[in-house]
């Protein structure tokens, strides 16, 4: 059974990107101060990644908030 949903993934990454613009952050800042690599902020932004809880965590603390912060988007999918 196939279970990834495209859409919530995208959206999940225009969430993470606007987070980033309100935060006034780069994609590399965040990567810095989560400890993961640039490249996977990157795929989380563009909808190429369906981020594991472990990269949910380190784009909360890259952005330095909580990690529920990161799925406070609206989504009618």
């Amino acid at each position: 059974m196939k279970t990834k949903n495209q859409a919530y993934i995208t959206a999940f990454g225009q969430n993470v990107k606007k987070l980033l613009d309100s935060k006034k952050k780069t994609p590399e800042e965040v990567a810095a101060h989560g400890n993961i690599e640039t490249k996977q902020v990157y795929r989380v932004i563009n909808g190429e990644h369906a981020a594991t809880l472990s990269v949910i965590y380190a784009l909360a603390k890259g952005l330095e908030v909580e990690p529920k912060v990161l799925f406070d988007f609206d989504f009618t999918g």
